[in-house]
């Protein structure tokens, strides 16, 4: 009995493996992906603006970065006791304007850092309507609670879409040749803009994603996110409370989907001990004090000693760190 429709495998699918250096920007599924990327140990960054939805705002973030922008007072407003970056998630927001953009900057200079080495950028678009305000035209990445009257709410065309991103991915590929790009649509459902219109959103970023990606063969790929969780799962069994989000459980199935298709096949076994290593760390023990407890801290660390011997760019600073840490050392 077939029970679903299942999404094909894309004829295209980029290869990645743990030589390769990944940035990924958009949505909080890009962040759900990243942090498991970064679980597993591959050289990855995510989203240093904080989550960002739609297209435009993704691509003036990496704008930013390769034109070494640095952010300064006028870039900030005050509103409700915090200064805020209308490119920047409230993440980055703060009662003191100096801190507000020390952390605005310092994250923006790693990530600019990384622009010429990456081999590998993930986006994922949210959705189409975006928020321009309308004292300087500008679209916003976060809105942060300012009146609604300070803004035109609009939903952004195909055209405008790939116009722009064809511009962006024109210079981003030809400034690092070995680049690739891959583009794909969340699957969180924007309700607030209301059923119909997230559907027309999500229509749209459709679209102009398979337009982009037909326009730079073999450099930018579509990845199916939205496809997966709308038609291979296909209930509401699969979201969260709200209805809105994926369910942990939905975002594993992408997470394995992706990992079989666009991941190289010799990292599998090196992600299950990264996973196992992160997994133990994560236990709660009874009796943290205990031999036992001390014992299974110092397997840990043999297991990351062994790791790091068979693959010395693994990074495992922050669990070594952790395990010494918890042994009192």
């Amino acid at each position: 009995m077939k029970l679903y429709t299942p999404v094909e495998r894309p004829t295209d699918c980029p290869c990645i493996d743990y030589s390769h250096r990944l940035m990924l920007l958009g949505s909080c599924f890009a962040t759900n992906i990243g942090t498991r990327l970064q679980e597993a140990k591959f050289c990855c960054d995510v989203n240093p603006y904080g989550v960002l939805y739609n297209p435009l705002s993704i691509s003036m973030a990496l704008r930013e970065m390769l034109s070494g922008k640095v952010y300064v007072p006028d870039d900030l407003y005050l509103h409700q006791g915090l200064w805020h970056s209308a490119m920047h998630h409230g993440d980055f927001s703060h009662v003191s304007s100096e801190e507000a953009l020390r952390q605005i900057n310092d994250r923006l200079r790693r990530a600019a850092s990384e622009m010429d080495r990456l081999d590998f950028l993930l986006l994922t678009w949210g959705t189409a309507w975006v928020y321009e305000d309308k004292e300087t035209g500008r679209v916003v990445g976060n809105c942060h609670k300012l009146p609604e009257k300070c803004f035109q709410r609009r939903r952004l065309s195909v055209a405008e879409i790939v116009n722009d991103g064809v511009s962006l991915f024109s210079g981003l590929l030809a400034r690092n040749e070995r680049l690739q790009v891959v583009l794909t649509v969340s699957p969180i459902r924007h309700v607030r803009d209301g059923l119909h219109d997230n559907q027309l959103s999500k229509a749209t970023l459709l679209l102009a994603a398979e337009q982009i990606a037909e326009a730079f063969p073999r450099r930018v790929f579509y990845f199916p996110t939205y496809e997966l969780l709308l038609d291979e799962l296909r209930d509401y069994r699969f979201y969260a409370d709200d209805l809105v989000h994926p369910s942990e459980v939905a975002v594993q199935y992408v997470w394995e989907r992706f990992t079989e298709w666009c991941l190289a096949s010799e990292t599998d076994k090196v992600m299950r001990e990264c996973e196992q290593i992160h997994k133990d760390l994560s236990h709660k023990p009874l009796h943290p004090d205990s031999e036992e407890y001390k014992r299974f801290l110092g397997q840990i660390l043999l297991k990351i000693d062994r790791l790091n011997g068979k693959y010395p760019y693994l990074d495992f600073q922050n669990e070594r760190k952790l395990c010494l840490t918890r042994l009192n050392k």
